[in-house]
């Protein structure tokens, strides 16, 4: 039974009641993310997870660790672009404590000034390891690329500049300002009494105020080519095209041509580049959706010789929807898939926490699993090509590829 409330000060309680598990997964939800930075203070919202978990008042960091050990629980966090989570997964009779830490870390982090400067190196040793790691760091070349000049194409990690100049007051100012009740979503999944969890987070979460700034217009997509060099075996490669938002209905028409295009072994991509050719070992596509636009992207690796090759399979495979549409065999894999990613991740408790908070930032009620499948199973062919006729055109291709190009500047 999923269950919401609205605290007096907008702080928002989901929970859905699961009796035959043992376990809860919790999440704290805040929309605050890479898209709400400027350039001066690129990754705080990344840096001030970090620093959750560096000590508060009446905890040291060793503390809140050795408390989660203690009970056998599990706490973490993760920023995104447009919010910041701080979760635990615990068993059902341990979820008051996991509150309890889980709010005292989010009131009442110290913020010591030589915690941030030791975790200033941390942060910038992540940067380096990315930036070192040319699978992921392809992905934030190809949206700063995509979407130039706008805050959803900003890295999460920031840039080393930003971080290393960081101080208290920049930390503190900047969750005033976005760490507000109206963008606080407090999701819980599991064996829990929904009562008993209210009670308590209307204590721990019902002294907070105020409301964030409008958010940021819609990005505009850039089309064209970003070569990145570095001394590497292969070239990792995106190459993509204007998605859609969390709120348009076409994405899922976009969520079928992914799942035929790359989203699996069976896929076109996977079976034409890697199974037929020998060029890739990883190849594969994805969609990125957010509240103000989306992307959509093939991603793969292959040895500098062969990635001419490589782009032109992938654009001849947009082409190829575009102009010829995708068969009804594939249509309904494609239904199948996403229907059975969908169900069987509701066996896991954190994944109906995240699904739950999801729905109330992004549509401010509850989208059941059922309604999204149902969409999903609506798609035809004919909206396939509508879709596709939009996004797969020649102007409409960004690149971007991390390699060994020496100088070189074109694909």
């Amino acid at each position: 039974m999923i269950t919401t409330e609205t605290l007096p000060n907008g702080v928002r309680v989901i929970t859905e009641s699961v009796t035959h598990v043992q376990s809860v997964s919790v999440g704290i939800w805040v929309t605050s993310g890479a898209r709400d930075e400027t350039a001066s203070n690129r990754g705080i919202s990344h840096f001030i997870e970090h620093m959750l978990f560096k000590g508060t008042e009446t905890r040291t960091a060793k503390q809140i660790a050795d408390e989660f050990d203690s009970i056998g629980g599990r706490l973490n966090a993760f920023t995104d672009k447009e919010y910041t989570c701080y979760f635990a997964k615990v068993l059902s009779e341990h979820l008051p404590h996991a509150v309890d830490v889980l709010a005292d870390m989010f009131w009442n982090s110290m913020f010591d000034s030589k915690e941030i400067k030791l975790e200033k190196n941390v942060v910038m040793e992540e940067i380096k390891r990315h930036e070192d790691t040319p699978e992921d760091l392809v992905h934030d070349v190809f949206a700063q690329a995509a979407w130039h000049g706008h805050p959803l194409g900003n890295s999460i990690l920031g840039s080393a500049d930003a971080v290393r100049k960081l101080g208290r007051d920049d930390v503190i100012h900047f969750m005033r300002a976005t760490y507000t009740p109206d963008g606080i979503v407090i999701s819980a999944a599991g064996n829990l009494l929904h009562e008993e969890l209210v009670e308590q987070i209307g204590r721990l979460f019902g002294r907070g105020q105020g409301a964030k700034a409008p958010q940021h217009a819609a990005p505009s997509f850039t089309s064209g080519t970003v070569l990145t060099d570095k001394t590497t075996e292969q070239v990792h490669l995106c190459i993509g095209t204007p998605g859609f938002s969390q709120l348009d209905s076409e994405k899922y028409t976009l969520a079928i041509i992914d799942a035929t295009l790359g989203g699996g072994m069976s896929s076109r991509l996977f079976q034409e580049i890697r199974e037929n050719r020998g060029l890739a070992y990883a190849i594969g596509s994805y969609s990125a959706s957010y509240r103000e636009g989306g992307l959509f992207a093939v991603y793969g690796g292959t040895s500098i010789e062969n990635l001419d090759q490589v782009l032109d399979l992938v654009r001849t495979e947009f082409a190829n929807v575009r102009e010829n549409n995708i068969t009804d065999e594939e249509l309904n894999r494609a239904k199948n898939q996403i229907r059975g990613a969908l169900v069987l991740s509701q066996e896991s408790m954190s994944s109906r926490m995240i699904h739950m908070a999801k729905s109330l930032l992004y549509y401010g009620r509850i989208v059941p699993v059922e309604e999204v499948i149902s969409s999903v199973l609506k798609v035809t062919r004919d909206d396939v090509a509508e879709v596709a006729s939009r996004i797969f055109g020649e102007s409409t291709l960004a690149t971007a590829a991390v390699g060994p190009f020496k100088g070189r500047k074109e694909l």
